[in-house]
């Protein structure tokens, strides 16, 4: 069974409403738009940071059974804003795991989603005539399509133990 509920990570109260009688969290919630995020700094470190503890502080105090954060690899030596707050964010999860006999906390890292939102590729294919900029031509990325993103989630809910899965 799922339901799904509108509502904030920031808004501690809504998220204690929506995880009342769940079992499984699955937290993706964050913003991600890095020259967005740089200008507005601490609005980057109210969602994904204290919006995450937000999120650990609900699942345990509603007795969840796992919490999975989703994470990405611009956490690995973060060189901006973003990556910066997603590793904070990583942190608090793992441990979290200290503060919970019940809730068991995990965390997952990949790159792009292939063809998700924002990508270079739904930019290719829904604007063709807009121009893309490469910044660097020795910069890389990492791409995972949304099936391969879906079996790493269902992965680690199946077999987590509280901590950080890394799959490559």
């Amino acid at each position: 069974r799922l339901r799904f509920f509108l509502g904030d990570v920031r808004d501690l109260q809504r998220l204690q409403r929506a995880f009342s009688g769940v079992d499984v969290v699955v937290h993706a919630a964050a913003l991600k738009q890095v020259p967005i995020l740089e200008y507005n700094p601490f609005e980057a470190v109210k969602t994904n940071i204290l919006g995450t503890k937000n999120v650990i502080d609900a699942a345990i105090d509603q007795g969840a059974e796992k919490l999975l954060f989703i994470s990405t690899d611009k956490a690995v030596q973060p060189v901006n804003l973003y990556g910066s707050t997603k590793l904070c964010a990583e942190k608090l999860i793992i441990d979290g795991n200290s503060y919970s006999n019940r809730t068991k906390m995990s965390c997952v890292r990949y790159g792009n989603v292939l063809a998700s939102r924002g990508s270079v590729v739904d930019m290719v294919l829904n604007h063709s005539n807009q121009e893309i900029t490469v910044t660097d031509e020795r910069m890389t990325r990492f791409w995972i399509s949304f099936k391969q993103a879906f079996a790493l989630v269902m992965f680690a809910l199946e077999n987590m133990a509280g901590g950080m899965f890394r799959r490559c």
